[in-house]
């Protein structure tokens, strides 16, 4: 049979993925394992290997496509096989009719840019718009149209008034009514010059159609799926998770020696981050409650041992994670951490990149940061913010030295780690931090 390709679900709380861009054709061969596509998630985009060996064929999901999950998106057929018509989905029937009753939104619809353009421009919604094949096309749009100029008076069905977004936003600006004006355009259309042309508006009405243009049109920077949903991630995490934090300065004198010392064995390769994630993998044994998460109303403990790292790329902020960190060494961290961020950032991580995360660890340091608190990464139970290191005044042996220091602060979801075990993991990580040979003992 025909090996499927689907939609995967990368993480917990995946609905859909888009396919940014197939990396082979209809008809070409491909080898189990080889990079297949680009995907793009809420968090990063991702490569998707290919399941099987085979050839390609059956391609309906292109590029720019939003698809739920568990859909299939094309087939790879072995050598002697022949087409099928693919399933509509692989996903368990109950997601197949939450996704069927989920309503549909403009851009969810398959639609030719030109299609779109006109759309815009007569302020038709393409969710209305019945198409004569797969895709709306300019034809459908126009058709659609004039339905809706036919439609007789007092059905319900407002005047539809096809208008250029030039005459419409000078229209808004001016406070004139398009509904009002004859157009001078194709089909009657609106166009700027009669808008211009009109008698001007009521006085007082400027102002207020101004007022509510601004209003309905924000001005900003546009920004992509991935920034926009890790944006309503970050809202979800802040106004569901009940946050609180807890903060230690800890001296970090002999972390920095440690880090000389690797470094001359490794070649100038380890950073306070690998050394923080042995470190923390450390704590996280010694308190597994750190290591948790929060899910459908019960602490749910994980099996490994798995943190993620924040890092910042141009469209938002991705999180890879480091498997297994504490049977690792911290050569292996290094070059895990060298590999991921590198990838990550250059758009090539795989689904297994990012799975898995139990605990997270946010470094500014590097940006000269002092401190900060970081918003927990959903589910997981905490996540650690960590400052610069620099040198300040401490008390030792009750007169002032200076040291250097760094400042570690813990964010915490009180539904899955309360305040006493959160203090005894930072305290635990505090410990080792400022003496690390503990972790031969």
């Amino acid at each position: 049979m025909p090996t499927t390709v689907i939609m995967p679900a990368l993480e917990m709380a995946q609905e859909t993925g888009k396919v940014v861009r197939w990396l082979k054709s209809p008809g070409d061969s491909v080898a189990k394992g080889e990079p297949l596509l680009e995907i793009e998630t809420d968090k990063v985009t991702v490569e998707i290997e290919a399941p099987a060996s085979g050839t390609l064929r059956d391609v309906t999901a292109l590029e720019g496509d939003v698809v739920p999950v568990g859909h299939t998106i094309a087939l790879i057929l072995a050598p002697g096989e022949s087409g099928a018509a693919a399933p509509k989905s692989t996903a368990p029937a109950q997601r197949a009719s939450q996704d069927a009753a989920a309503p549909t939104t403009p851009a969810a619809v398959k639609a030719s840019p030109l299609a779109r353009r006109l759309a815009e421009q007569h302020g038709v919604d393409l969710t209305q718009v019945k198409a004569a094949s797969g895709t709306i096309q300019k034809a459908d749009v126009l058709a659609h149209v004039e339905n809706l100029k036919a439609a007789p008076a007092g059905n319900g069905a407002a005047r539809l008034v096809a208008a250029s977004p030039k005459a419409r936003r000078l229209a808004a600006e001016r406070g004139v009514d398009v509904r009002a004006l004859r157009g001078s355009g194709p089909g009657g259309a609106i166009l700027a010059v009669d808008v211009e042309s009109a008698p001007p508006a009521a006085e007082g009405a400027l102002e207020r159609a101004v007022a509510a243009s601004r209003r309905e049109r924000p001005e900003g920077r546009a920004v992509g799926s991935v920034w926009r949903i890790m944006a309503e991630r970050m809202t979800q995490s802040w106004t569901t998770a009940p946050h609180f934090f807890l903060f230690r300065e800890v001296d970090a004198s002999r972390l920095g020696s440690w880090r000389e010392r690797a470094n001359r064995q490794a070649g100038g390769r380890i950073t306070y981050t690998d050394l923080l994630v042995k470190l923390v993998a450390a704590a996280l044994a010694q308190h597994p409650r750190a290591n948790a998460a929060w899910r459908e109303g019960a602490i749910v403990d994980n099996d490994a041992i798995n943190i993620g790292l924040a890092v910042a790329v141009e469209d938002g902020l991705i999180v890879p994670v480091i498997h297994r960190a504490d049977t690792l060494t911290l050569a292996e961290i290094a070059a895990r951490r060298e590999d991921v961020v590198s990838r990550g950032q250059a758009g090539k991580l795989r689904p297994a990149d990012i799975q898995g995360g139990g605990f997270t660890i946010s470094n500014l340091g590097m940006y000269g940061v002092d401190a900060f608190q970081a918003i927990l990464n959903p589910p997981q139970a905490a996540i650690l913010a960590v400052g610069r290191i620099a040198d300040r005044v401490v008390a030792v042996n009750g007169q002032p030295a200076v040291r250097p220091t760094m400042m570690l602060t813990l964010s915490c979801d009180h539904r899955a780690l309360d305040g006493a075990r959160g203090a005894q993991f930072l305290g635990a990580l505090a410990d080792l931090i400022e003496e690390p040979l503990a972790l031969l003992v």
